[in-house]
């Protein structure tokens, strides 16, 4: 048995499928290409990548719903191929979305439905629908139907099922996509108190990298069916872009290029202003030096500049754009 809660080893999946009117030919689409790594229990293990990079994809693998095509990948020690009933009473998922739940029963038929899916016994499944109920904020709104509630209400919902045959590992496939920011935050303090309370190891994916950073323990960078970094949030940031962002605010008159080439000297890297500003942003760890020297080298070429804090997010862009 596996001391980890998720551990794969050289994974791969491969889709194969068919291109062509007349003449079709055979392809052969690789989606997880070697993936390897291990998630011991009770971390939020992050998951960040572009779309099509294979994040649902590695969800379906390891929670029995696609066989890889290669490689080995366990959940509890439990081989995901071999095994896979036992894992299935053992683990659980919210994939974003809204789908997933039985609009026109109420917010308990719904929790104890699921419960006799998962075979929980009937003297338990009452209390344990109330009880996840409350623990999602929806007690009082527990004998309504499900289609009158707002999307916030339905993922919160979502959560509830997720917990519903007391999973040791659930995995969260976008689970606040879609969301207000109130309800995001709602969702997050959630996520949070399942891990601490239940102590629930969890996968998530997200396209919200401030939620990541706050919520993940690591995070792993999939591009391409690959894992390219690993690390927690704070070493992937300052590793990839420094600690500070300088945005450099161009002159009407300025040479874009010989900005950008002094500040290279100065800069991990650097990255024109995605806005259609004429904005060259600038990660380093020494903000001040970098401002110095690249103002005496192009003179009137600056017309201002800000210094901020790095973000995952920085991070992010510059990884996936391979910088």
């Amino acid at each position: 048995m596996s001391s980890f809660a998720i551990e794969t080893v050289q994974l791969d999946r491969e889709y194969r499928t068919s291109t062509g009117t007349i003449r079709r030919r055979r392809l052969v689409v690789p989606a997880l290409s070697g993936i390897s790594l291990a998630v011991p229990p009770r971390e939020i293990f992050g998951l960040v990548g572009p779309n099509g990079a294979g994040k649902t994809t590695l969800i379906k693998v390891l929670t029995t719903l696609l066989l890889p095509t290669s490689g080995r990948a366990s959940v509890l020690g439990h081989d995901v191929a071999s095994e896979a009933r036992s894992i299935r009473r053992k683990v659980n998922f919210v994939f974003g979305g809204e789908r997933g739940l039985y609009w026109r029963l109420s917010a308990e038929d719904n929790l104890r439905y699921f419960a006799d899916l998962y075979r929980v016994p009937a003297r338990e499944g009452r209390p344990r629908a109330q009880e996840l109920l409350e623990l999602v904020g929806l007690s009082d709104r527990r004998h309504e139907r499900v289609e009158g509630f707002s999307k916030g209400m339905k993922q919160r919902l979502h959560l509830a099922k997720s917990l519903i045959n007391r999973p040791q590992v659930l995995f969260l496939d976008e689970p606040s996509i879609g969301l207000d920011p109130v309800a995001a935050r709602q969702l997050r303090s959630l996520i949070e108190r399942v891990r601490r309370e239940h102590g629930t190891t969890i996968l998530l994916t997200s396209h919200y990298m401030w939620e990541m950073e706050t919520l993940s323990d690591r995070i792993a960078v999939i591009i391409d069916g690959t894992i390219r970094h690993l690390d927690s949030p704070q070493a992937l940031r300052t590793a990839a872009v420094g600690s500070h962002v300088v945005e450099l605010v161009l002159a009407d008159a300025a040479d874009e290029g010989v900005v950008s080439g002094a500040a290279r000297e100065f800069g991990l890297a650097v990255a024109a202003s995605a806005d259609g500003r004429r904005v060259i942003r600038v990660h380093t760890s020494r903000p001040a030096h970098l401002v110095a020297a690249v103002v005496s080298q192009c003179d009137l070429g600056i017309a201002g500049h800000s210094i901020r804090d790095s973000q995952l997010e920085d991070a992010y862009v510059l990884m996936v754009e391979g910088k």
